[in-house]
């Protein structure tokens, strides 16, 4: 069995961005986080993304659904949120007593990097952001079938790993291991 030297976890999920749907998004994702142990980076993946599904909520037009993608890879986790709205968010400075207006400048605060990239066939936008995240090796599917089998109230059952199709986070791909790409600069 070969194994890609940069394994790989993804999780989807697609909902309407409405305030009551957000919280239990933000649960969903945090609860994936612990699974893949990336607890460090619980908090900063909810205020990212809850900006970004307030945007999405606030701009987005009567449509609003999306979805919220995260891609871990070796050092580095990928949040983005999709959505059908092809108008463009733009980071604007925000004068202090400003009640919003603030999301795309937190995110970027929050993130290592950040961008912008439309639908190539115009339905619509990803924003993203990437966190650098703990080293944590997945199990190999082999274990993880021995353990189940092992367990006798698993008896019967297999638990495998599926890989996951990575989307690039930007136009140039993801950066090399142990390079970093600069932030994404949008006016």
């Amino acid at each position: 069995m070969s194994r890609d030297s940069r394994p790989s976890r993804h999780c989807a999920v697609e909902f309407q961005a409405l305030p009551s749907r957000i919280g239990q998004v933000r649960r969903i994702v945090s609860a994936q986080l612990r699974y893949w142990h990336l607890d460090p980076l619980i908090d900063r993946v909810a205020l990212g993304l809850t900006e970004l599904l307030a945007n999405v909520h606030q701009h987005a037009g009567p449509d609003k659904h999306c979805t919220v993608e995260m891609v871990f890879l070796w050092d580095r986790l990928t949040v983005s949120v999709r959505d059908h709205d092809p108008q463009l968010p733009s980071l604007r400075v925000s004068d202090t007593s400003a009640t919003h207006g603030r999301g795309l400048a937190l995110v970027a605060a929050l993130s290592d990097s950040w961008g912008i990239r439309e639908q190539h066939d115009g339905s619509g936008k990803v924003v993203w952001f990437t966190l650098p995240a703990p080293f944590t090796a997945p199990a190999e599917p082999v274990f993880e079938a021995a353990a189940a089998e092992a367990r006798p109230e698993a008896a019967g059952t297999r638990a495998a790993a599926v890989p996951a199709a990575v989307p690039a986070a930007d136009d140039a791909g993801p950066a090399p291991l142990g390079e970093r790409r600069p932030r994404a600069q949008h006016a």
